[in-house]
């Protein structure tokens, strides 16, 4: 039997109705992440592109048999089902998944960067995570998640109103 993981899992949408798009992707990854846990949703300014809607994010913990590879392609598959369009790099999307922490793995492959290599310059990934997990270690960083957000500028970011 496959070992499982602790994974952390990024999720992201300032098209359409943003939570509704976070709501149907966590709905999809309970297909092959057990023990879901999940933060409350954040409203936040765009980061890279700036002139484009304000965006919900999220971060979930959870269980996962999967490789960290078939995870990547299961995330892509479950963007591509809720019509995410390749467009901008950066750009506005209906939802972006990516993949934070997987177990206690450091990954740097061509498809794969875990941790997530701009996580730490990301106040709207390392606030929803921090609500999780703010005593965890990085791995590879020796920083704990809210050592990290600790420098990190969270103007602009709040509650959304529903979760």
């Amino acid at each position: 039997m496959a070992k499982k993981e602790t994974v952390y899992i990024a999720l992201g949408s300032n098209l359409g109705d943003r939570a509704e798009f976070l709501y149907r992707a966590r709905q999809l990854l309970s297909e092959f992440i057990t023990e879901m846990h999940c933060s409350r949703l954040y409203q936040t300014p765009p980061w890279g592109v700036l002139e484009q809607p304000l965006f919900l994010n999220q971060v979930l913990r959870g269980d996962t048999t999967l490789p960290p590879l078939k995870l990547l392609d299961s995330l892509k598959n479950i963007e591509k089902h809720l019509g995410r369009k390749t467009t901008l790099r950066f750009g506005p999307r209906v939802i972006d998944l990516d993949i934070l922490l997987y177990g206690e793995r450091v990954i740097r492959s061509a498809r794969l960067q875990v941790p997530h290599p701009r996580m730490f310059e990301r106040a709207f990934v390392m606030l929803p995570l921090a609500e999780l997990s703010p005593d965890l270690i990085i791995p590879g960083s020796g920083k704990s998640v809210n050592q990290v957000l600790s420098s990190l500028d969270t103007t602009g970011i709040s509650l959304f109103p529903s979760s």
